[in-house]
């Protein structure tokens, strides 16, 4: 398969690049920009693009651009970001790599699934794979592709932590009932609402919930005697991000919480590595997925406990629940949806009249963003007429809610996730 090589030289748009090359058929990867060439005679691509365009390469403090790159004898293209938003950038693109480089589009994603089916099987033969699966996108479409490949060899460990949105965790058990797999749920809520009771600080939050997400797994694993493979939902911006390809970390990438030390495993098995979030989406459909699990919005490990701020009860998460399930299900009527929509149950009190007695009850705040990769991303501007009848519902329908109010802040300054 042609291959085309984007060189990062630290900027942000080298996976919008990607994306946008194997959108036309030509399979791309992603190395650093100061790679050797001796590696990338090795990987033998037919063109090479240098991600964030030559104003970058040339900045001082810009990785070294390494002058025999353009010795390789294959066409070099200095990326100009603008490219991404021009009405004539994917033409631009589609020449540079058809006229220029002479490529034959021979990437294609129905490709995908038989050349997984065959290399799962025989690196997995026919022992047992087991998968930690949290119901996202990317574990769900690693779990149906692991069940195609190796019928009946795969379990599942669904730790339900008691922190998922209205009947989650039901339409994650009924989605994997019905497939080739042995699926594992374990109620383990009463032991994370033990751990957090008192708990208000927001990275404590996180850390517990690691911490006993960890503890869950490793006894349920241990009861399912040996399985020499763990099954990961990583995807390609993972790898990327990690620098695991390259020999340096940038951040560490994980799908099970993190694996105990003593949890050991002949040999880890990622079939998705290769792919983006879209992709992955597509690989999903083809695998017949529910709608429902192919377009799940990102969701934070830890559940609703990172979008209630102060202590977690169990009448706080029957509150944001419930108020979550109305924003959800009016924002999904929009013929155009935002990428990721959601409520938060504030620690603010405001009163409030109801059936004309005064209250003093929480504030729910809803928030809406839209981005392409999540590194940055912008309000979505929902109607007011719509959120103006979510606020209506939410207050009318829960009566904890004294007031609705909507974010309108930006990545960055602000971050998608309030906590």
């Amino acid at each position: 398969m042609q291959t085309i090589i984007i060189l990062d030289f630290g900027g942000q748009y080298k996976e919008l690049i990607a994306r946008m090359v194997r959108g036309l058929n030509v399979y791309a990867e992603i190395l650093p920009g100061n790679i050797s060439t001796e590696i990338l005679r090795k990987k033998n691509p037919i063109g090479l693009i240098l991600a964030d365009g030559v104003q970058r390469v040339n900045a001082p403090d810009a990785p070294m651009c390494n002058a025999g790159l353009f010795q390789l004898g294959v066409p070099v293209m200095q990326f100009d970001p603008r490219m991404l938003h021009a009405p004539s950038g994917n033409e631009q693109m589609r020449n540079f790599l058809y006229d220029t480089c002479g490529a034959a589009g021979d990437y294609q994603l129905k490709d995908y699934i038989p050349a997984q089916v065959k290399s799962l099987r025989e690196t997995i033969g026919g022992e047992k794979v087991l998968l930690g699966l949290s119901g996202g996108v990317d574990s769900s479409v690693c779990a149906a592709l692991l069940a195609k490949a190796v019928p009946g060899q795969l379990v599942c460990i669904f730790v339900d932590h008691g922190l998922m949105r209205l009947n989650e965790g039901d339409e994650i058990e009924a989605a994997f009932s019905n497939r080739d797999l042995h699926f594992i749920r374990v109620d383990a809520s009463a032991r994370f609402f033990s751990r957090l009771l008192g708990v208000t600080d927001s990275e404590q939050k996180r850390k517990i919930i690691g911490e006993e997400f960890i503890h869950v797994f490793e006894e349920e694993a241990a009861k399912l005697g040996d399985i020499p493979f763990l099954a990961q939902g990583t995807i390609y911006p993972d790898i990327v991000e990690s620098g695991a390809a390259y020999g340096t970390v940038i951040k560490s990438h994980h799908n099970v919480g993190g694996l105990p030390e003593n949890l050991k495993f002949a040999k880890i098995v990622e079939p998705l590595s290769l792919l983006f979030k879209n992709e992955v989406r597509d690989l999903g459909r083809r695998l017949k997925l529910p709608a429902a699990f192919i377009n799940r919005q990102p969701f934070p490990g830890p559940g609703l406990a990172v979008r209630i701020t102060g202590e977690i009860t169990a009448q706080k998460l029957d509150t944001l629940r419930r108020a979550d399930a109305i924003f959800r299900e009016e924002v999904g009527k929009l013929k155009k949806r935002p990428d990721q929509y959601f409520a938060i149950l504030t620690d603010t009190l405001s009163v409030g009249i109801k059936g004309n007695i005064r209250t003093y009850d929480p504030v729910i705040a809803l928030r809406a963003v839209t981005s392409v990769d999540f590194m940055t991303a912008t309000t979505t501007p929902l109607p007011h007429k719509m959120l103006a009848h979510c606020a209506a519902r939410i207050t009318n329908e829960i009566a904890e809610v004294s007031r609705v109010v909507y974010d309108i802040t930006a990545k960055p300054p602000g971050t998608v996730e309030w906590l």
